[in-house]
């Protein structure tokens, strides 16, 4: 098992590590590019979003590469890719540039999850994949803790020009590794045709499920990351007032309450499935109850209440991928890629539709001479986040009602 943890699970975590340095870092520096590039606010998300508007579009012909070619090879060309963007992006001296850029590293990472996930399926024994992709997606945290008070202390002897092009040689070192060391079974391939893999992609969007947990998910997850990827740069500046060095502190302790949370969330429905027999599906219902309550706390409280409650924001954002495991229990391993990429391209794609839309929502509203928002803007745009998220937990328990007979499958 250690080999398998040093093989396979360390190099795809770093993988992971940077997909979400990747897609946190603009937090920190979005001052710099506000004013470089005289953007907006929803200059600013589309370009940002843009990350995850590739993300989302590859994930069907993904999970087919995955099913088909395994996570070794599919891994490695696309973090290629993702180095490629950063460059890109680091010599972006428009805002076409810097949306390509984006757009060519959220192509890029667009496995970092995914891919790995696989190869947990393929690696390490199915009653403990809650525990596995929660263990490794706390990496994910590591990621983002390292993009916010770290990356401004790097921008004391740099800039954002600076800061990407490290990320990308990083990239590139990672892409090698996994190319190079990782095994590969033959388990990772499938046998079918592309035509009936892509038949195959039926029976899960039949998938009662499916389509029970994937709105819990792809609204839940789409807001913790468009909200603590980019808006929590500009609301600590705009509504609380602060400067950049405790803004990025501040935000470091948000990643850190996230990496927490990511490691809690493969232990916490490991215990209570094999203690009381509580159901995964039942710990992502509570957790995005919880998470809904914290988006009210920011929303409502006062200044210091919202900073509290920030930090359970980044604890909980992510109990609802706990449904990536639940579907990888659900199918069986050869359509395994192929279901958590059908619900990775609604959550990603949400993601972009939610970034880009905050700051389109947050436009509305007057800008002071310092480039201030006010905090009505703010206000208004995550509460529409968080009305959604109401829609999406009302659907799983009448659900059941609504979707045909055909849907239905053993859970």
């Amino acid at each position: 098992m250690l080999r398998i943890v040093l093989t396979v699970f360390l190099p795809f975590a770093s993988g992971y590590y940077l997909s979400y340095f990747f897609r946190s870092v603009n937090a920190v520096i979005a001052p710099d590019l506000i004013e470089d590039m005289s953007l907006s606010a929803s200059d600013l998300g589309l370009m940002t979003a843009a990350y995850f508007l590739t993300f989302a579009a590859f994930q069907i012909p993904l999970g087919i590469l995955l099913d088909r070619f395994g996570p070794v090879k599919v891994q490695a060309a696309l973090f290629a890719t993702a180095a490629l963007g950063a460059f890109v992006f680091a010599t972006g001296d428009s805002k076409t540039t810097l949306f390509v850029g984006r757009a060519f590293i959220g192509l890029g990472v667009s496995g970092g999850l995914m891919a790995s996930f696989k190869a947990i399926v393929l690696w390490f024994p199915r009653d403990r994949l809650p525990l596995v992709n929660g263990l490794f997606m706390s990496f994910g945290g590591l990621g983002a803790l390292s993009a916010t008070a770290p990356v401004e202390l790097a921008l004391g002897v740099t800039d954002w020009r600076g800061v990407y092009p490290v990320i990308g040689i990083a990239t590139v070192a990672v892409a090698l590794i996994i190319f190079f060391i990782c095994p590969e079974k033959p388990e990772a391939r499938t046998s079918g045709s592309i035509a009936d893999q892509i038949k195959g992609l039926k029976s899960i969007y039949s998938d009662r499920l499916f389509w029970r947990v994937a709105p819990l998910t792809f609204t839940a997850a789409s807001a913790g990351m468009a909200m603590q990827t980019l808006w929590i740069g500009p609301w600590l500046k705009d509504v609380a007032g602060l400067p950049a060095a405790p803004a990025a502190n501040h935000m470091f302790l948000v990643a850190f309450a996230m990496f927490i949370g990511m490691a809690a969330m493969g232990v916490v429905p490991d215990i209570a499935f094999r203690k009381w027999k509580i159901r995964p599906q039942t710990v992502i219902i509570a957790g995005n109850a919880l998470f809904l309550l914290t988006q009210f706390g920011i929303i409502y409280g006062g200044i210091e209440t919202s900073l509290n409650m920030w930090l359970l924001f980044g604890f909980l954002s992510n109990y609802s991928a706990i449904a990536f495991a639940v579907l990888s229990q659900h199918f069986p391993t050869d359509k395994s890629a192929a279901a958590n990429t059908g619900l990775n391209v609604f959550v990603f794609g949400m993601a972009f539709a939610l970034q880009y839309g905050i700051g389109v929502v947050i436009n509305q509203f007057p800008v002071t001479g310092d480039n201030t928002y006010p905090p009505d803007a703010y206000q208004t745009a995550f509460l529409v986040v968080a009305f959604l998220q109401i829609i999406a937990i009302g659907w799983y328990f009448i659900s059941p009602k609504l979707l045909p007979e055909r849907a239905y499958q053993a859970e």
